[in-house]
C-alpha cells in the first residue's frame, strides 16, 4: 500500500460545546465546535459523531441534546447527531418507556445513543429500561465505566459481571465499550487495583475484552482516549491480531475533549498507529479501512 491509501477517519467519539461555560479545573474547556474541526482539518479526520454530555455526574460543561443538534445542523458534512439519554429521565422507577425519547431524536437522524456516563449500575432496573427500548429501536450504546464510589459511569465490577449480564439480556443491542475500566481487561493479568487505570506492558491471555468479543457478537469496542489507544498499542503485536480479528466490530475514535489534546500522544497516536500497521503490512487494507470509517459508515448509515 502506498500513503495514498491512507483514508479519511470518521470519529465515533466527540464532544463540544456551543458556547463556553465554567472552565473545568486547571481551566480547560471542551473544544468549541470550530476548535473542534480545526483539529479535524489537522488531523485528517472527515466527520465525527457529537455524544451529548447530558448527566451532572460526569461534566462541568452540560449540554442538551438540542444544542448539539444545533451544532450537526451548521455544519452536516463534518458531524453525526448521536442523542443521550440519562436513565433517570421521567422519574424512571424502572419501567420507563424510553422509546417515546429515541423516537423524537431519530425522527432528527439519531442513529445511537451515549455516551452513557449516569453513575447506575449496569443491571440497575432503570438502566435496563433504557437498554430495553435502545435494543427495540436498533440504537447502539456507548457507554463509560465508574465507580460506586462515585466516579461517573456506568458501575461494574473487576471482571464486568454486570455488563456481561446485560450482554446476555439484550443481544439484539450493540454495546460500544469504552473508558479504562473496559480496555484495561483486554489482557489477563489485569488486578482488581490495575483495572481502574492504564497498564502496559505485554498482554496476556485470558483478557475479558477478548473473551466477551467472542463469546457475544453485540459486544464492540470504541478505541478513543488513552485506554483504547493504549490496549492496542502497549502490545502491538497482540494489537495487530486484535483488529483483525474484530475488524468488524471496532471503532476509530479519539474523544477529544479540549484543543489542548491535540498535542497529546495518547489522545491521537491511535491515528499513526493504524495508518503505519496498514502501510507498514501489520493489518489487512480491509481491517484498515473498516475500523477507520467503514464501520461508522455501516453502523449510521453514512
Amino acid at each position: 500500500m502506498t500513503a495514498g491509501s491512507i483514508v479519511k477517519k470518521i470519529d465515533m467519539h466527540a464532544h463540544t460545546v456551543r458556547t463556553l461555560g465554567i472552565p473545568r479545573p486547571g481551566n480547560s474547556h471542551f473544544a468549541t465546535a470550530e476548535q473542534l474541526l480545526a483539529m479535524y482539518d489537522r488531523l485528517g479526520v472527515e466527520k465525527a459523531v457529537l455524544l451529548p454530555n447530558i448527566s451532572p455526574d460526569c461534566s462541568h460543561e452540560l449540554n442538551t441534546n438540542e444544542e448539539i443538534y444545533e451544532i450537526t445542523q451548521r455544519y452536516p458534512d463534518r458531524f453525526v447527531f448521536s442523542c443521550n439519554l440519562d436513565p433517570r429521565m421521567g422519574c424512571n422507577n424502572g419501567d420507563t418507556d424510553f422509546t417515546y425519547y429515541l423516537d423524537h431524536y431519530a425522527a432528527l437522524g439519531a442513529k445511537n445513543v451515549g455516551e452513557l456516563c449516569a453513575n447506575l449500575y449496569f443491571d440497575d432496573p432503570r438502566t435496563l429500561a433504557l437498554f430495553k427500548a435502545c435494543e427495540a429501536r436498533n440504537m447502539p450504546v456507548t457507554f463509560h465505566i465508574g465507580t460506586a464510589e462515585g466516579e461517573y459511569g456506568l458501575i461494574d465490577d473487576y471482571g464486568l459481571p454486570r455488563l456481561e449480564k446485560c450482554l446476555q439480556m439484550f443481544p439484539g443491542l450493540r454495546f460500544l465499550g469504552h473508558s479504562q475500566r473496559w480496555w484495561s481487561h483486554i489482557s489477563g493479568d489485569v488486578t482488581a487495583e490495575t483495572y481502574h487505570g492504564y497498564p502496559g506492558g505485554p498482554v496476556r491471555p485470558g483478557g475479558r475484552v477478548v473473551e466477551l468479543m467472542r463469546k457475544y457478537p453485540n459486544m464492540c469496542g470504541d478505541l478513543s482516549a488513552g485506554s483504547g489507544f493504549n490496549a492496542v498499542s502497549r502490545d502491538p503485536e497482540f494489537g495487530y491480531a486484535f483488529l483483525e480479528e474484530f475488524q468488524d466490530r471496532l471503532f476509530f475514535a479519539l474523544d477529544l475533549c479540549d484543543p489542548e489534546n491535540i498535542k497529546q500522544h495518547h489522545r491521537i497516536g491511535l491515528i499513526a498507529f493504524l495508518d503505519e500497521a496498514m502501510l507498514n503490512g501489520k493489518i489487512s487494507y480491509e481491517a484498515y479501512y473498516k475500523i477507520s470509517r467503514g464501520n461508522a459508515e455501516k453502523l449510521l448509515g453514512l
